[in-house]
């Protein structure tokens, strides 16, 4: 799906003067929200940001000030997957 957005030339300009991507920054918006919010898993983010591994999502979170969510049933899972490979 594609999503235009319409900016006022000032805006833009303004956005435009400090380099900023407004295509980027609007996606980051959106991702941001969606994990906040609980609609987009780390996953979903790894795949909309284009990033190439779990640690940069994480880096990308902390660098933004947002939670990372890790329930205990996550743990528990990281604990079975440890332990099937030998290594706990």
């Amino acid at each position: 799906m594609q999503v235009i957005l319409e900016l006022p030339e000032d805006i833009l300009t303004a956005l435009a003067n400090r380099q900023i991507s407004p295509d980027r920054t609007a996606l980051e918006g959106l991702a941001a929200e969606g994990y906040r919010t609980g609609v987009l898993t780390e996953a979903q983010l790894l795949r909309l940001l284009g990033l190439p591994s779990r640690a940069q999502v994480h880096e990308w979170l902390k660098t933004r000030e947002i939670p990372y969510r890790y329930s205990a049933a996550d743990f528990e899972g990281d604990l079975e997957t440890l332990h099937n490979l030998g290594l706990r």
